[in-house]
Parts: C-alpha cells; sequence; structure tokens
C-alpha cells in the first residue's frame, strides 16, 4: 500500500506553489495513467494534488486564428467540439482513435501529452528499467521488444510515447503552454517531449515544479487534406504498433505544404523535415509517396522482435499520405483500412 497525501489546489498559483514544496508529489486531472502506475507500484508519490477544480476547461478562440485548449478539457470533449471537427479534424481523429470511450470521458487534454511509456518492463518491478530507476538497465534491448522503438532510441532505452493525440499535435505544430515558480513559458511541441539519451527518466522537457496550463493550436489545420491512421494488434483499445499523421496542403494539384508524424517509433512522435520538404510541389503519387517514406525510414532500426515495424511503417506512411491527398481520411469509427 503507498502512503500518500491529498490536496487540493485552489487555483494555479497553488498548484505550482504546492509541486514545488514536495518534488515527489504529483498532480492527478483524470488518473487515467498515474492510478495505474501507482497501482502497479511504478509510482510512489507522496501526495496527490487534485488539479480537477482549476479554471482550465474551456476551448477559447486566440487572436491568431487558432485555439487554446486548457489543459483539463477532456479529451472526449475536445474530440467532440465542433470547432475542432470543423477546423482541425485531424486532432479530433486522433483522439478518437485513442483508448476506449470511457477512458476518453475522464483522460484530460494535458494529462494526455504526460503519459508514461507501456514498455513492458517499466511496468514489470521485478525487472531492471532506467526509465524506472536511472542506472539500473534495460531489459527491452535484449527482451521481448516487439512494442519497441525503431528510431531515437539509446542504449539505455527503447521506449515508446504512447499517445495517439501527440501525434496529431506534432502535424498542427502546437504550443505547449505551462506555469511554474518562474512565471509562465510556451513550448513548441516538437520540444515538449525528449529523446531518451541518458536520462530515460525524463520524457519532457517540462520541470518538475512546472504545470501545464494549455495547448495552442495555429490557424492552419490541414481540415480539408488529412488522415490518421494506427495499426494495432486489434481494432479497438489497444496502442499503436506504428501509427501515421499526415496533413497535406494541394495547390493546382501540387503539394504546397505537408507534414507527417509518426507514432508508436520512438519516445516522441517521430518527424523528418526533410521528407516534408521532399513532398514540396510533387503532384501526390504513389511512387513519390513511396520515396518519401525510404527516405524517413532511412535511420530505422529494429531490435529482435520489432524489425517488422520498419516495413508496417513503409507502408503505413504510403497509405496515409494516399488517403490524405485524396482527401479521404482513415475512419475511426469504421476501422477496416480500405
Amino acid at each position: 500500500m503507498i502512503d500518500f497525501d491529498y490536496v487540493k489546489a485552489r487555483d494555479v498559483s497553488d498548484a505550482v506553489s504546492r509541486i514545488a514544496q514536495d518534488p515527489v508529489a504529483k498532480f492527478i486531472a483524470g488518473g487515467t495513467n498515474l492510478i495505474d502506475l501507482m497501482k502497479e507500484n511504478v509510482a510512489r508519490p507522496t501526495r496527490l494534488i487534485d488539479i480537477t477544480g482549476l479554471p482550465l476547461t474551456e476551448i477559447e478562440e486566440t487572436d491568431a486564428g487558432g485555439l487554446l485548449i486548457g489543459a483539463l478539457v477532456p479529451n472526449s470533449d475536445l474530440a467532440y467540439d465542433a470547432r475542432i471537427t470543423k477546423r482541425y479534424p485531424l486532432l479530433s481523429s486522433a483522439i478518437l482513435a485513442g483508448a476506449s470511450a470511457q477512458l476518453r470521458n475522464m483522460a484530460s487534454t494535458g494529462g494526455n501529452l504526460l503519459q508514461r511509456t507501456r514498455c513492458l518492463y517499466f511496468y514489470d518491478t521485478t525487472t531492471p528499467c532506467n526509465k524506472r530507476e536511472p542506472g539500473s538497465g534495460c531489459s527491452a534491448i535484449d527482451g521481448f521488444n516487439r512494442m519497441n522503438a525503431i528510431f531515437g532510441w539509446s542504449e539505455a532505452c527503447i521506449a515508446v510515447h504512447p499517445s495517439d493525440m501527440c501525434v496529431a499535435l506534432a502535424v498542427l505544430e502546437a504550443t505547449v503552454h505551462v506555469s511554474g515558480p518562474k512565471g509562465d513559458r510556451a513550448i513548441p511541441f516538437a520540444d515538449f517531449h525528449r529523446l531518451p539519451g541518458d536520462t530515460p527518466d525524463r520524457d519532457t522537457n517540462l520541470a518538475a515544479d512546472e504545470i501545464i496550463t494549455a495547448i495552442e493550436l495555429p490557424a492552419e489545420g490541414f481540415a480539408r487534406n488529412y488522415s490518421y491512421l494506427k495499426i494495432r494488434d486489434r481494432l479497438s483499445y489497444a496502442f499503436a504498433l506504428v501509427s501515421v499523421a499526415a496533413g497535406l496542403k494541394l495547390e493546382g494539384g501540387a503539394i504546397k505544404e505537408a507534414r507527417l508524424a509518426l507514432g508508436g517509433v520512438a519516445h516522441k512522435p517521430w518527424r523528418v523535415p526533410a521528407a516534408e520538404k521532399r513532398l514540396q510541389g510533387q503532384q501526390p503519387s504513389r511512387k513519390v509517396f513511396s520515396e518519401t517514406a525510404d527516405l524517413i525510414l532511412q535511420g530505422a532500426r529494429g531490435f529482435a522482435h520489432n524489425n517488422f515495424k520498419i516495413e508496417l511503417a513503409r507502408r503505413a506512411i504510403v497509405r496515409t499520405l494516399e488517403q490524405a491527398a485524396a482527401g479521404t481520411p482513415q475512419s475511426q469509427s469504421v476501422k477496416a483500412i480500405v
């Protein structure tokens, strides 16, 4: 049994003050990941700081033409918000591809960004894991690593980030707004999550005494030509083996702008800017998309049980780009890939 205190934050300033006083404390909102970690004895916070009463539940228009999403907006509310489905359907699709309806009802937008890895050995406290206990070793490298990374891994960790929503946010180039003792700051989404390097216990660049207050979406949402394709072992309630989010802007039949991110393959949503640039000015075709996939996968390297992910990713990239270019995005209600 984990012995911990429970307090309810009055406002953002109070939440920041309380977390700064106790570095082992944790914020709790929906608790859809943290409670699991506590049940498995992976997380042992000395105090839970309940932030569910904070005024971070609104979706607001920004002066720049985008949207500011409060960190406590439930995933289900975000996915079905009319402004999201009309202007940022890629984000809605990615959210609906994840978890279950019950979990989406509870999970918060800010909490989704902070999900811990689903590596089997991270959850198994009887095995070494550098993410759980730095310096103990990585059991996955020589163990059962079917779900693990093919990009950006290090000798210290080959875990992957599990979020679907974050893959879409990477394509949308969102901004994460945070607050801490030193004030407020904005973190470009590409800089929010970290590769493992030699500090795999740190998933993000959020300081221990900071709180996410909002996620800002820019005006461009790729509302017409987009797709989110998730390949998994079963058609619902499963983490991605490989997922792909694509957003295209077409002009005169050619690709004017392209953004592409992969999930399930790295410690953070994976983008290759050179591949996106390679698509600019090209006429959409399977040949062009296959060459783009080859460029993205040049640095991929698998392990004993996950080498199949490389070819799976190649096919998923091509299929997602074809869907996006045709304006026929992958359905999340009818999950069959056609």
